[in-house]
Parts: structure tokens; C-alpha cells; sequence
């Protein structure tokens, strides 16, 4: 299987991959469950913070940090920012809706902090990120980035390599080791399509022996 690597500063990449999974929108009405070695709770400011060994479910989604923060509006909206131990990354997972009879999908991330907005239904991984969607057992898609967002809603993956500030006149250059990397794996051909028709052969030359291929 040939795969492109597509090395860009800013990458909005991928509305449904491949245009037969949508993640799970069920997920985003479910309620969060939370395991933790330690919790501070405080009411009054509807907020939360776990600590320990964080492991949150909602739904078909997985998050595992060090540390969790949760907290929620108005609205019953809830926001989580999840935190990873010194030198490791957060992680996350969510199955995806798939057409009936093909392979399960997963999308995986992990980065040093991730950000889940209940209300705009997005995930932010933030430092070190990268995001991958894996089709039953095998890897499909990988993409790494300084920051990478992914909208559930709209199933749109933004990535960016992130700029440093320059000196010189030809403006910002991309810090070193910073740039998005992207693999994308082809997609698959509907059932029963035909294979592409191969190229018609050239017209046969006939030689000539003047240059004008005639008389002057």
C-alpha cells in the first residue's frame, strides 16, 4: 500500500476520512465517568479536579492523563482538560460510526494536554500531538503536529506545525522538528467499481524524409 507524506505548516485535513465513518455522535449525549486516585470538588464553581491514574469514559470515548479538570456551565455542558505525567502524553480514543459489514474505526490521540469542549464537540491535543484512525486492527491514517483539533460534528481535523518568530525580513520560519507530518492511506473503491481504464497507446509515427514532412 503506497502512502503520501505531505510535510505542510497548516493542515485542515480530512473531512471523514473516507467518507464512510462519522465518530460516534451518541457519544456527546452520554454522561462522563471518571476513576481517579484522588478528587476536590467544588460546588459552588461546578468544577472538579481528579488526580491519579484519571481514567474517563464517555460513552464510546477513552481519556487517561494524570490529571483531569471538569467543569461545567449553565447549560449542563461539560469541558475536561486532561493533563499528562512529566515527559509522557495524555490519551484518547473513540470508536466511529461505520457503514454495516465494514471493519470497526477507532481514532486515537495523544498529546501532553488534551481539551474536550462538550458543547462545541471537539478535541484539542496540544504539544507533541498526533492523531491516528486505525480500521479494525491495522493502522490507516497518522498525523503528528505541534496542535491537532478534531471536530466530532464535522469529523474536520486541523492541524498545525506551529511557527517561531524570525528576525529576518522573509518573515516567521517553522521551528525545527515542528512541521506536520501526515501518512494517508488510499482510499478504498466502492464495491463493484471499475478498475480505471488504462491510457490509449500513442498514434504511430510515419518517417519522413524531408523536414516539412513534404515537398517545398
Amino acid at each position: 500500500m503506497k502512502h503520501s507524506i505531505l510535510p505542510t505548516l497548516l493542515l485542515t485535513a480530512l473531512a471523514c476520512i473516507h467518507g464512510v465513518a462519522h465518530a460516534e455522535k451518541a457519544d456527546r449525549a452520554k454522561p462522563m465517568n471518571i476513576e481517579a486516585d484522588a478528587l476536590r470538588h467544588d460546588e459552588l464553581k461546578q468544577t472538579s479536579v481528579f488526580t491519579g491514574r484519571v481514567v474517563m469514559t464517555k460513552g464510546s470515548i477513552i481519556l487517561r492523563g494524570a490529571r483531569l479538570d471538569v467543569r461545567q456551565d449553565a447549560e449542563g455542558y461539560q469541558y475536561g482538560v486532561v493533563t499528562a505525567e512529566a515527559g509522557k502524553r495524555a490519551f484518547f480514543r473513540q470508536k466511529r460510526d461505520t457503514v454495516p459489514g465494514a471493519p470497526d474505526e477507532f481514532i486515537e490521540g495523544e498529546s501532553e494536554v488534551i481539551e474536550y469542549d462538550g458543547k462545541a464537540d471537539n478535541v484539542r491535543f496540544i504539544t507533541r500531538a498526533e492523531l491516528r484512525r486505525y480500521r479494525g486492527a491495522v493502522l490507516s491514517d497518522e498525523i503528528t503536529g505541534a496542535v491537532i483539533v478534531y471536530n466530532n460534528l464535522t469529523d474536520v481535523f486541523t492541524v498545525d506545525g506551529q511557527r517561531k518568530p524570525s528576525t529576518s525580513t522573509a518573515g516567521d520560519t517553522p521551528a525545527p522538528g515542528s512541521r506536520v507530518r501526515a501518512v494517508l492511506a488510499p482510499k478504498d473503491p466502492p464495491p463493484g467499481a471499475a478498475a480505471p481504464a488504462a491510457p490509449s497507446s500513442a498514434p504511430a509515427l510515419r518517417p519522413s524524409n524531408t523536414l516539412g514532412g513534404g515537398a517545398q
